[in-house]
């Protein structure tokens, strides 16, 4: 055993051309399959294989239909989803993101008349008309996750769920700023809150 200690000691420091000796190489030599690579096995001789169809990964199965999609019943969802929690916090979020993802072109105050959106062909549209007036809460978020028209989906920047109903419940309240006459405009947020005793 010292014999084998000291000519383990004496080979630190020194180089070789020889591949390093493994006691057990079961790890290091085994087939496997690396990205970009080729394969003889499969068809299409890819090595990266396709998600298969109707798999979803662990805790992303993404059931509810009211928080993930804005929709209850196949309609576009009249209330935010009861698991959020509608108070100052939750409000200065969305303010916070509506300002960084939103702004530019509905501007800050929600007009439509934002720094970028003054220089677009189809100029965005205003949170103020009665078409928006009327429109459910899920609507708004359908629209910042999937898009409509000229504007893009915003669902890879504003990834988190709670996140973009924060904008909503925030786009809500700039409506509802502009025309408090409008009772209707915080239903939406307050009833379906209230209702769970998570409004503050």
């Amino acid at each position: 055993m010292l014999l084998l200690i000291i000519l383990v000691s004496g080979c630190r420091g020194l180089t070789s051309n020889e591949p390093p000796i493994h006691v057990n190489p079961n790890m290091d030599t085994q087939n496997k399959y690396k990205a970009y690579r080729a394969s003889d096995f499969f068809a299409d001789q890819r090595d990266m294989r396709p998600r298969v169809v109707g798999t979803v990964a662990r805790g992303q199965l993404q059931e509810d239909d009211h928080f993930y999609r804005g929709m209850v019943d196949g309609q576009l969802a009249k209330n935010l989803p009861s698991q959020l929690t509608v108070d100052k916090v939750f409000l200065e979020k969305g303010r916070a993101k509506f300002n960084i993802y939103c702004a530019p072109c509905h501007s800050q105050a929600g007009d439509g008349n934002g720094m970028v959106g003054r220089r677009l062909p189809i100029r965005p549209t205003t949170f103020y008309s009665d078409y928006l007036y009327s429109q459910p809460v899920g609507h708004f978020y359908n629209v910042i996750s999937e898009g409509i028209r000229t504007m893009p989906s915003y669902k890879l920047q504003i990834s988190k769920e709670e996140d973009r109903w924060a904008i909503v419940a925030y786009i809500r309240a700039l409506q509802f700023s502009q025309n408090p006459d409008l009772k209707s405009l915080i239903e939406g947020v307050a009833s379906s809150a209230d209702s769970h005793k998570n409004i503050r």
